[in-house]
C-alpha cells in the first residue's frame, strides 16, 4: 500500500496494525477495554512499543477480563511488576486494577464502554481530511470531554492525548492522511462528516 500513514515505517508489526485495525470502528466492550489499558501503558512510549508487547499484555491480563482484572490484589501486582513482557510501571498496572472496577460500576450501572464513548461523536466516526501529519491534533475538545467524563468515573490514565490516541484506534475518528489509501476505505456511505 503505497502513501499509508507515514507513522507506521515500514515495521511488518506497525504496517498490518496500521492496515487492518487502527482507525476501524470498533464496539466489541473487551476490545475497548483493552485498547483502555494499552493506551495508558503506551504514556510516554511509542505505540510500537505497546504493540510488539500486546500479546504478553493480553496472557498477562487475563485476556483483559475486566471481571478478572477487578479482583487482583498486591500478588497480582508484585506478579505484574515481574513480568518483562509488559510495561513493568507500578502506577500503569494500579490503573489497569482501577480502570478494570470502574468498568465493572459502569456496568452495574447499565452503562458499557461503547457508548459512553462513541456518544462523544454522535454514534458515528468523525472523518477528518489532514493532508500532512502536522495537522493532526493532539487531542480534540471531544477527546477533552471524554477524559474529564472518564475521570469522573474513576479512569485512571485517561488524559485527553491518551484518550485522543483511543479515539484514532477504535475508529471513534478517521485520522488517516487523505492520501492513505485506508482514509476511503474507512469511510462507509452513510459516515461521511
Amino acid at each position: 500500500m503505497n502513501d499509508r500513514c507515514p507513522w507506521c515505517g515500514d515495521d511488518p508489526l506497525y504496517v498490518a496494525y496500521h492496515d487492518s485495525e487502527w482507525g476501524v470502528p470498533c464496539h466489541d466492550e473487551r476490545t475497548l477495554f483493552e485498547f483502555l489499558i494499552l493506551e495508558g501503558a503506551q504514556a510516554g512510549l511509542s505505540w510500537i512499543t505497546i504493540l510488539r508487547k500486546r500479546e504478553n499484555y493480553r496472557h498477562a491480563f487475563d485476556g483483559f477480563d475486566s471481571n478478572k482484572i477487578a479482583r487482583y490484589g498486591e500478588q497480582n501486582v508484585t506478579r505484574l511488576l515481574g513480568d518483562a513482557g509488559i510495561v513493568r510501571n507500578r502506577l500503569k498496572i494500579a490503573a489497569a486494577i482501577d480502570n478494570a472496577k470502574a468498568m465493572l460500576a459502569l456496568h452495574e450501572s447499565g452503562g458499557t464502554l461503547d457508548a459512553l464513548f462513541w456518544q462523544f461523536v454522535d454514534g458515528r466516526p468523525v472523518i477528518n481530511h489532514w493532508q500532512s501529519m502536522a495537522e493532526v491534533p493532539a487531542f480534540t475538545p471531544a477527546a477533552i470531554a471524554l477524559s474529564k467524563e472518564l475521570k469522573q468515573r474513576g479512569f485512571r490514565f485517561v488524559g485527553p492525548t491518551i484518550i485522543y490516541s483511543l479515539m484514532q484506534a477504535i475508529g471513534m475518528v478517521n485520522d488517516h492522511l487523505v492520501t492513505c489509501p485506508r482514509h476511503a476505505a474507512l469511510i462507509s456511505p452513510g459516515n461521511p462528516r
